[in-house]
């Protein structure tokens, strides 16, 4: 038993010493072309930067160039599908964020991809924290006030949003469910506008993001109580998580990955993987990405592929009881 039982090992140990050098070999003269990363939003968002840092880190290893073409329109759906449809070479990806595959699959009756079965993770390269701020004319000091003082007003309380189904209208939405009080939402067509009311005082509460909260919260104009994520944010690093400040458990799931059409070969998804991960680690780019709000990590394709499930599984539950309906 015991001689058949280490046979029964050395024969896995070999199918996978046999499957990494396939892999490896796959991936040895690759690339040998340009590849394009394609970002569902316009130039000049943490997402377009993010992806424009990655394809820099691609173009200085590697002898072809890696170009960067935004397509935006349809809370980025335009450009997930269009990835979700290209071969899977190895040449075409997507800089995927909860939006595309969180939030929007929930949102739309047709979408035109599976979020879960039409791509396969590359590297998760960053969470992009938001900040739960209400003006300053509001008594309280942090969320346990707050959540104190909504209980006391119910359905009194505004919270503003970019916009219906967004990630910050969402953040507004979780938070409501798991502290049960009753906060009404006012969409704005942008954050601009949104900050305005805000700052004049016509609504009271916003969930957004760190690079456009901070000025107005150094101004004194805003008062920021916590962040969406499970851990702290760089640029706000005295500003706990709502987590840990009142709701255990709470998390938006804001991040941005690079991903890849279904069936790209493993040995391109481990070489791609290794390469998003030096970048990470580079201090020079983590403090540039952190002035833009945005926190860099990174992992194991599997880590990254966990991360998406769950994030699409818990955006699916607050949508539904948010009572949106897909359009």
């Amino acid at each position: 038993m015991n001689v058949l039982h280490w046979c029964a090992r050395a024969y896995v140990l070999l199918c996978v010493c046999l499957t990494c050098l396939t892999c490896l070999a796959v991936a040895q003269d690759y690339p040998n072309r340009p590849i394009r990363i394609i970002v569902p939003f316009a130039p000049g968002a943490s997402t377009d930067t993010m992806a424009r840092a990655i394809a820099q880190r691609f173009t200085e290893v590697w002898p072809y160039p890696t170009v960067v073409e935004n397509r935006p329109g349809a809370s980025g759906m335009n450009a997930a599908q269009f990835v979700a449809k290209a071969p899977a070479d190895g040449y075409t990806f997507l800089m995927a964020t909860a939006s595309t595959h969180n939030m929007g699959p929930h949102l739309f009756k047709s979408p035109g991809f599976d979020a879960l079965k039409d791509f396969v993770p590359i590297a998760l390269a960053a969470w992009v924290p938001n900040v739960l701020a209400v003006h300053p004319s509001l008594p309280v000091k942090n969320v346990k006030e707050f959540i104190a003082l909504a209980q006391s007003r119910p359905g009194q309380l505004l919270f503003s949003s970019s916009g219906t189904g967004t990630t910050l209208h969402l953040a507004g939405e979780l938070f409501k469910t798991m502290a049960k009080v009753d906060l009404v939402h006012v969409p704005y067509k942008g954050a601009g506008a949104a900050f305005l009311d805000l700052i004049s005082g016509q609504v009271q509460v916003t969930f957004s993001t760190v690079n456009s909260t901070m000025p107005y919260v150094n101004q004194g104009r805003l008062r920021a109580l916590a962040v969406t994520t499970m851990s702290r944010s760089r640029a706000m690093p005295q500003l706990p998580t709502i987590s840990e400040a009142a709701l255990p458990g709470y998390e938006m799931p804001n991040w941005i990955g690079l991903v890849a059409p279904a069936n790209t070969p493993k040995g391109y998804v481990v070489k791609l993987n290794a390469e998003v991960v030096k970048l990470v680690s580079n201090e020079q780019t983590v403090k540039h990405m952190a002035a833009l709000g945005a926190e860099m990590e990174a992992g194991t394709p599997e880590a990254f592929g966990k991360i998406m499930l769950r994030g699409y599984e818990s955006m699916g539950r607050v949508i539904a009881t948010a009572g949106l309906k897909p359009e």
